[in-house]
This record gives C-alpha cells, sequence and structure tokens, in this order.
C-alpha cells in the first residue's frame, strides 16, 4: 500500500513542505474528494482516511488515501496528479 496526501500533489507548496513531483505535473490545492475521483477514474483500489493530518501539518486535517499499487509512489502520485488535471478541464 501506498499512502498519498493531498500535499504530494500540490503546485502551491515547495518540495520541502511536502510537494513529491514537478510543479508541471501538479495542480493548485488538491482536495482528499478529487484524489479519491481520480483513483476510481483509474481502477485501482484505495482506502479513505479523511481524519488523518500530514505529519508537517499536524494541526490541519487534509486527509490522505492509502492506495494498492506495484509500481513507485512517483509514478502513482503523477497519474493521480494528471487525472485530476483531466478531470478539471
Amino acid at each position: 500500500m501506498i499512502t498519498i496526501w493531498p500535499q504530494y500533489l500540490n503546485k502551491n507548496l515547495s518540495l520541502k513542505e511536502g510537494r513529491k513531483i514537478a510543479k508541471e505535473d501538479c495542480v493548485k490545492d488538491p482536495s482528499i474528494n478529487e484524489i479519491e475521483k481520480a483513483l476510481k477514474r483509474l481502477g485501482l483500489k484505495y482506502s479513505l482516511q479523511k481524519e488523518s493530518a500530514y505529519p508537517g501539518k499536524w494541526y490541519e486535517k487534509s486527509g490522505r488515501v492509502l492506495v494498492e499499487w506495484d509500481k513507485t509512489k512517483l509514478e502513482l502520485i503523477r497519474e493521480v496528479s494528471l487525472k485530476i488535471k483531466e478531470i478539471r478541464n
């Protein structure tokens, strides 16, 4: 299982603040619901944890998603981010 936090794909954050992929692959302020929609469209199995707080922002419950994925974490984050971009357009 791979954990995805919304911070991983947030264009507004720096790498130090939690972004994991290049800004051009990211989206602005992704929500946990958008990540869920993207995972559904990608046909992946996942578990949503809406009350979880990102360790770097322990005071903010942004939620996280645990995803079954057999490739790398960065590949998954890129796929989800690109699918969110597609959904938004």
